[in-house]
């Protein structure tokens, strides 16, 4: 009930500052400090070094549901997301992947980031947009951790480091992700140890068509 109740107190806090159309059309004017959903996209940033505080799993349950609720290609929910907090489980998981001069320790602090909750994203190979509904899920969650204190860091690499890599085979049958879905993306949550200043965005990326 204190999860639930939590998950519908943060909804009610997102949709009370969203944009609401104008009478005349668009969007009203956001004044700075006022929308709680744009100042928590503009002040959200990716954080590598954590105090290894475990997050709650009632926290997480909240964040995941975040994720889960995405929006997503027909309604297929094209995913399949495994939470790992066992820090003798991420341990043994570096460890597989360790070498290259690269110690268990090196990994989990360069690889994972020190996060002492890593969750584990897979698409569903069938579905072309998969991969898409994915990142739409992960944004879901990191902008949720963000807004509940908790930091986060999108770990690609580790990702394609596991599939690539036959000692963390048993790893990932550990997982159970089943027949069809392929480890995509993993990312890292926990309490933030560090304030990144924001890096510089190009807004030429983006323009108005006539």
């Amino acid at each position: 009930m204190k999860t639930k109740n939590t998950l519908i107190l943060l909804c009610a806090l997102l949709a009370a500052g969203a944009c609401r159309p104008s009478p005349q059309g668009g969007t009203t004017a956001v004044e700075p400090g006022t929308n709680a959903v744009i100042e928590t996209i503009m002040s959200r940033r990716s954080i590598r070094q954590y105090t290894g505080v475990p997050v709650g799993r009632d926290t997480m349950d909240v964040i995941l549901r975040c994720g889960i609720n995405a929006p997503n290609g027909q309604n297929k929910q094209s995913w399949a997301v495994r939470v790992v907090d066992n820090p003798e489980w991420l341990h043994g998981l570096a460890s597989a992947l360790a070498g290259d001069g690269m110690s268990a320790e090196d990994v989990l602090q360069r690889g994972f980031r020190g996060a002492p909750t890593v969750v584990f994203i897979a698409k569903d190979t069938s579905y072309p947009f998969s991969e898409t509904d994915c990142g739409l899920l992960t944004e879901n969650m990191l902008l949720s951790a963000w807004s509940l204190g908790i930091g986060s860091i999108c770990l690609g690499g580790v990702a394609r480091q596991i599939a690539g890599t036959p000692a963390a085979q048993p790893y990932l049958d550990r997982l159970q992700f089943g027949d069809g879905f392929e480890l995509v993306l993993c990312v890292g949550f926990g309490y933030p140890a560090e304030q990144p200043e924001a890096r510089p965005r190009d807004d030429s990326k983006y323009r108005f068509i006539d």
